[in-house]
């Protein structure tokens, strides 16, 4: 008889993962007792449910024992029945901040093998100890994080369309170490776990003898607030929640990093007050009179923040300011913002873009030559997605199955297609200045 942990991340699997479909479900396998519990577990669902279990494994280069660790976890991963494979953070690391570096580092490599491989979940052997430990590190000033059981990849853009399921995170280290020895498996303790250098080793040293957690991650009982996104990334909310709102801005912004901290609070008590207003964070624009918030990509951060133009690879995907995945056909073609080339787009361009709110017109990609000339709008001469209104569903708890995620059939190095016009993109057949007559509207 399967025992009450079994149970309960059978359950946890089922609540949000589909059977019998061909790709696969990614596990984060460190090697250590939480991880090599969950691949015992998952794996074991996953013979039961019809689904490969993809175990992937980070080397941080931090420690001289890690090659060693990556071995260990190779050979429980095939033990247990689990594809396997391992992913290296190479580089240099930084001198302070080393531990979110890391943390952001193995995000980023668990994504890009996840969605290579057509996953489109993450398992992750996060306990209800680990969520202790935060809210001990966040009561002495960290910014870290809230564990949730069922949440996006914070690796942005590589994590799009993932989401992070935690199915441990009401259940005690112990407990998993107690089912690893019933089970006769061997894991590994890593020494930072307590070096008091880090924060969360001094958390996990402060609670060691503490009494069980609260159940954790109780179910939200907000209301989910009204939103929409334009195809131009665009993005109005009706009545947001502080919360709410916080996402909004990282998402329309197409940055990776949410706000916290007096702007934060000061947007929240301006859209509360029921009086118009406008404000920038986090790279985007919002207006509102505290019902209906419009939020939109502040194209002044391109003159703030110039960059380079982003060289397009045809048939390969790029994505775009966080915010668009683009694809050409053609050679010799790069990516910019309309900001400071809207006189310079054909007349067929500058009429369409009259329609749309003054505030987007900036903030949409621009195709130009290599070299700088010819400037239209990426739209209708390349396929183009806005990722906002994904990106926003998915942060809003829209997306609460693997099967909301995208299903779409995966094209080039594992990436999906992308809604657009099917127009040519030969760049003699771009449209120049003064050769607008071809692309007037029918």
């Amino acid at each position: 008889m399967p025992d009450q942990l079994t149970d309960a991340v059978f359950r946890a699997l089922d609540a949000r993962l589909t059977p019998d479909v061909d790709h696969p479900v990614a596990l984060a396998l460190s090697g250590g007792g939480d991880s090599v519990a969950l691949l015992d577990l998952a794996c074991a669902w996953g013979r039961a449910r019809g689904r490969r279990i993809l175990a992937l494994s980070v080397d941080h280069g931090l420690n001289p024992d890690s090659p060693v660790w990556m071995q260990q976890a190779q050979g429980a991963a095939l033990a247990a029945g689990a594809d396997w494979r391992g992913l290296v953070w190479d580089g240099p690391k930084p001198t302070t901040g080393l531990p979110a570096a890391a943390r952001a580092a193995r995000h980023r490599l668990l994504a890009e093998a996840a969605r290579a491989a057509g996953a489109r979940v993450i398992l992750t052997g996060h306990t209800a100890d680990d969520a202790a430990e935060g809210d001990w590190m966040r009561a002495q000033g960290s910014t870290l994080g809230v564990l949730r059981g069922w949440s996006p990849s914070p690796a942005w853009p590589q994590g799009r369309e993932l989401m992070l399921l935690r199915p441990l995170l009401t259940t005690r280290r112990e407990g998993l170490r107690d089912h690893l020895r019933d089970r006769r498996l061997d894991w590994i303790e890593d020494p930072a776990n307590a070096d008091p250098r880090f924060a969360r080793s001094r958390a996990r040293a402060a609670l060691r003898d503490a009494t069980p957690p609260a159940p954790l991650s109780p179910p939200r009982t907000e209301t989910p607030p009204t939103f929409t996104v334009t195809d131009e990334g665009m993005a109005i909310l009706t009545a947001p929640t502080a919360r709410a709102l916080a996402v909004a801005v990282v998402c329309v912004g197409g940055g990776d990093r949410p706000p916290r901290g007096d702007r934060l609070a000061r947007l929240v008590e301006q859209a509360g007050s029921g009086e118009a207003f406008a404000a920038t964070l986090c790279g985007a624009a919002i207006r509102g009179d505290g019902q209906r918030i419009e939020l939109f990509r502040n194209a002044g951060e391109y003159v703030r923040r110039p960059s380079d133009a982003l060289p397009l690879t045809p048939g390969g995907v790029a994505i775009w300011d966080g915010r668009f995945e683009i694809a050409v056909d053609a050679p010799d073609l790069s990516l910019v913002p309309a900001a400071g080339r809207l006189a310079a787009l054909p007349r067929a361009d500058r009429a369409w873009l009259k329609t749309l709110p003054a505030g987007v017109r900036g903030a949409l990609p621009v195709l130009i030559r290599d070299d700088g000339s010819d400037p239209v709008l990426a739209r209708g001469r390349a396929e183009v997605r806005c990722l906002v209104a994904l990106r926003l569903a998915q942060a809003l708890d829209q997306t609460p199955h693997e099967a909301d995620l995208s299903h779409a059939e995966w094209r080039r190095a594992g990436e999906p297609p992308m809604c657009g016009a099917e127009t040519s993109t030969d760049p003699s057949r771009m449209p120049r200045p003064g050769a607008e007559a071809a692309n007037e509207p029918a």
